[in-house]
């Protein structure tokens, strides 16, 4: 059965306390953590006091990833391996990446290969220029390691015309996690909306997952922090929830 995160983009203006007791009022299952003190973590400037207090503040809490800026296209060597020991010390196993604008895939599956662990999956987000399921699964395919593995968002694959019975043609057992979010199309743009007003088809994603036999974590995306004017968490969050919990049955 899966268990359903959010992600505390959901809630900007909260702290990491407020945020970990509302995963436990509202009846979450666990956090995807995304920022500290409103801001995106940076994995390379924390001092060791503020990680030994997020550690102690998300002992109460299952976190379903580590979620950071991490673009594969830039100069990653320094920043993953802080990152995967980060996760480790949070209590997650699985650090979000993005890939950015890759020239050449090659390159990138040689650097990154070696710094994959064993015990942290890297999972890559269908995201930005690699919105594309396809196109993340011409990346993993190129690295050996099961560490290396797939966030799928379910906005951008529909964004980029892939249905869902394409995305897990293309990325099947390599789906670590999946952000859900609902979206309306308008002229060539995207305007984020609750659960079950839009067009992405989500519905249907849960169907082919569950037909596949995923399990993982879903994670409610609700991205105020980046568009102030959607819903506060307070009403937010619980709507999220229970739309989700009705498409999963």
């Amino acid at each position: 059965m899966n268990r359903i995160a959010f992600s505390n983009l959901a809630a900007p203006g909260w702290t990491l306390e407020r945020t970990v007791d509302a995963v436990h009022e509202l009846g979450y299952d666990g956090l995807e953590l995304r920022l500290l003190d409103s801001e995106p973590i940076d994995v390379l400037e924390l001092a060791s006091s503020t990680r030994r207090a997020v550690a102690s503040t998300l002992a109460g809490v299952p976190l379903a990833c580590l979620d950071t800026s991490i673009e594969l296209a830039g100069a990653f060597e320094r920043a993953l391996p802080a990152a995967i020991e980060l996760a480790r010390e949070w209590g997650t196993d699985t650090v979000r990446v993005f890939g950015g604008d890759v020239s050449d895939l090659d390159d990138v599956a040689r650097r990154l290969e070696p710094l994959l662990e064993h015990d942290v999956t890297v999972a890559l987000e269908t995201h930005d220029h690699f919105a594309s399921a396809a196109r993340v699964a011409e990346l993993l395919g190129l690295v050996a390691s099961q560490s290396l593995a797939a966030v799928w968002d379910l906005h951008h694959p529909a964004r980029a015309g892939e249905s869902p019975a394409d995305v897990v043609r293309s990325l099947g057992p390599a789906i670590r996690l999946v952000h859900v979010k609902d979206a309306r199309h308008r002229g060539n743009d995207w305007e984020l909306v609750p659960l079950g007003d839009g067009d992405v088809p989500v519905r249907e994603s849960l169907d082919v997952l569950r037909a596949h036999g995923y399990d993982g974590w879903l994670t409610v995306e609700w991205e105020k922090r980046w568009h102030p004017e959607l819903a506060e968490p307070e009403l937010a969050l619980p709507h999220e929830l229970r739309a989700l919990r009705a498409l999963v049955g």
